[in-house]
């Protein structure tokens, strides 16, 4: 299988072990041993509780994400939001595509494809890529803020690839009311 090596470079310390990218620590996991643990927490407090969860947390964890990467590579505005894209297509979790992006509005809209989700669960007749809801709210709030833009977000999934009749997952972000 051919691929492009992406042009993010993984540093080990030697004493630590610590891996890390983009100035941040990272975990190196097998996507099924992720989804497995995914799977069993859903199972235990329920889809729709997990999903709150993972909101709040990927919320904040994009927004922080967002904030160092546009310090580190001395970018703003749409260029770190299309960069958060590009990196978490690159760590396996999906291929993102910002189909349309309205910073000061607060909207846009994502479609995913071959989410590591949707691999792992196949077609079962719901939404399974609500972890990744969150991100992008948390990564908009933080752009906007940064353009001095006082709108705040929410962010939704609309479909998922584990839909019967759906190809691919969408999310949209949109001002909270």
């Amino acid at each position: 299988m051919a691929g492009h090596a992406p042009e993010m470079p993984i540093v080990v310390d030697d004493e630590t072990g610590v891996w890390t990218t983009d100035a941040l620590p990272m975990l190196y996991v097998p996507r099924h041993f992720f989804v497995n643990n995914h799977i069993a927490i859903e199972k235990e407090i329920g889809a729709e509780r997990y999903a709150e969860l993972l909101y709040d947390a990927g919320y904040k964890s994009a927004y922080y994400w967002c904030e160092k990467e546009a310090e580190l590579h001395g970018i703003s505005g749409e260029a770190v939001f299309e960069h958060y894209m590009t990196r978490i297509s690159q760590r396996g979790w999906g291929f993102f595509v910002i189909e349309n992006l309205d910073l000061k509005q607060g909207c846009a809209r994502i479609r995913l494809e071959h989410s590591a989700f949707v691999y792992q669960y196949g077609k079962v007749g719901r939404k399974v890529d609500y972890m990744f809801t969150g991100w992008f709210a948390g990564a908009m709030d933080q752009i906007a803020e940064s353009l001095g833009y006082s709108v705040r977000t929410k962010a939704e999934q609309i479909q998922s690839g584990a839909e019967a009749a759906c190809e691919y997952g969408v999310f949209e972000v949109s001002p909270l009311d």
